[in-house]
């Protein structure tokens, strides 16, 4: 979602900042068809992919939640796409082009991995578990903790299948 909504905001300022110059307009537009077409293709699987499917096979298991800090986790690991978007925005008065590309590579990002939580859920609700990033430094690999849980039923009255 949020590659989508960095996709968004850049697609707007490129228009903005290419206002009749049709030339960066209809390269832009090519540009992010061609990037939506590849990343519907890409992003076609319904399983995770291999760099995540290890991520999760990876995960030390713990008995007790870790230390949850979604703003710095967030911080941490999304600071580039804020920063990427800051600075084409900010190029893109001068270098209309350089915020068209930035957006289509938003769009193919966002395509290509909009699966991928749909595949992280299952895992969680198949094995009753929750995975949690471990606070770490933005320029080391992300590390998961994995926790137990309870199964989730199928049924309201428990005779459903966990």
């Amino acid at each position: 979602m949020l590659m989508a909504a960095e996709a968004t905001a850049l697609a707007a300022v490129t228009v903005a900042a290419a206002a009749g110059d049709t030339t960066t307009i209809i390269f832009a537009l090519a540009w992010w068809t061609l990037a939506a077409l590849i990343g519907i293709w890409l992003g076609r699987r319904h399983e995770t992919t291999r760099a995540i499917g290890r991520l999760l096979a990876q995960a030390q298991s713990t008995n007790t939640l870790p230390e949850i800090r979604p703003v710095a986790v967030m911080l941490n690991r999304l600071w580039l796409v804020a920063v990427s978007t800051v600075v084409a925005a900010g190029l893109s008065w001068p270098f209309p082009q350089l915020s068209a590309v930035v957006a289509g590579g938003a769009i193919l990002i966002a395509l290509a991995w909009r699966n991928q939580e749909k595949a992280v859920t299952a895992i969680e609700e198949r094995d009753g578990v929750r995975f949690y990033v471990v606070p770490s430094s933005p320029f080391r690999a992300i590390e998961l903790v994995r926790t137990t849980g309870l199964r989730r039923l199928t049924s309201v009255n428990g005779a459903g299948r966990p």
